[in-house]
């Protein structure tokens, strides 16, 4: 008799998540990402004094973008260097968000606390889909919104997180985070708990002064990255940072020996019943 797969061990596999984002400085790599969370904010189409979540703020795009729009803004994430960097980037713009440590998966505050929910490229991460999901409805108003910016499928970081697991594959059952990046898993996460989803693909172009740079940065600052290279001996890593040149080569349009390519990501506004 054929025996059944055991189901992946998600508190494991988030410690080990937690590990690789607190490794590097992401902050290095999300802050050029912060015209995502302005376009966000936007379609959110935002109110001041909205009562705002920032869940997975990273060192706290959204955030920003939603208290530059004089929302109350609290800011969550389990990375405390990251959660610093998001304090000393709001004292510097004289803007009071309530940045937290805490986990996606568990949110410490109340049903129907906030007028708004957003991540960008954050909770798309969790190892608990479902569970997320869940959490992000329950803090949410009725009436109120979720939005999201989550790399697709078929982008470049979907891609490059392939090229990476081809070497140093994911654990074993995991669902794949780009799933967060088409309407159908939205569908099934959400379930019949909206009463609108709008998801619109949007484009973001990546700027470098050359792949080989490209890669070495990401190694140094992007912790997935950082751990999938320590992970492997040196012949692999070689083959590794072969592969990710070769990627980055493939997508680049810009004639010359810079680096600059398009990266496709979801835009999702989902309102609450």
């Amino acid at each position: 008799m054929a025996t059944q797969p055991q189901p992946p061990d998600l508190t494991a596999i988030k410690q080990r998540q937690q590990k690789a984002w607190s490794s590097g400085d992401y902050g290095k790599i999300g802050v050029p990402l912060i015209l995502l969370a302005e376009r966000l904010c936007e379609a959110v189409d935002l109110y001041p004094g909205d009562k705002v979540l920032d869940v997975a703020c990273g060192n706290g795009n959204s955030a920003l973008a939603a208290a530059r729009r004089f929302g109350e803004v609290v800011g969550l994430d389990y990375v405390p260097m990251l959660l610093e960097e998001g304090k000393e980037r709001a004292r510097s713009e004289g803007l009071p968000i309530d940045f937290r440590e805490g986990d996606a998966e568990d949110l410490p505050f109340e049903d129907a606390s906030f007028d708004a929910v957003l991540s960008t490229l954050g909770v798309m991460f969790a190892p608990d889909q479902e569970r997320v999901a869940g959490e992000l409805l329950r803090v949410l108003k009725p009436g109120g919104k979720i939005g999201m910016a989550n790399w697709t499928p078929d982008s470049f970081v979907g891609e490059l997180f392939r090229t990476m697991g081809k070497r140093v594959p994911p654990p074993a059952g995991l669902k794949p985070p780009f799933l967060w990046g088409t309407q159908e898993r939205l569908r099934d996460l959400f379930a019949d708990n909206l009463s609108e989803l709008r998801a619109e693909r949007r484009t973001f172009v990546f700027r470098y002064p050359s792949a080989e740079y490209y890669v070495e940065y990401m190694r140094d600052y992007y912790g997935p990255m950082s751990k999938a290279f320590e992970a492997l001996d040196e012949e692999g890593q070689q083959g590794l940072h072969r592969d990710l040149v070769e990627l980055v080569g493939r997508y680049n349009r810009s004639g010359e020996e810079t680096a600059v390519w398009p990266v496709n990501y979801l835009e999702v506004v989902a309102t609450k019943r």
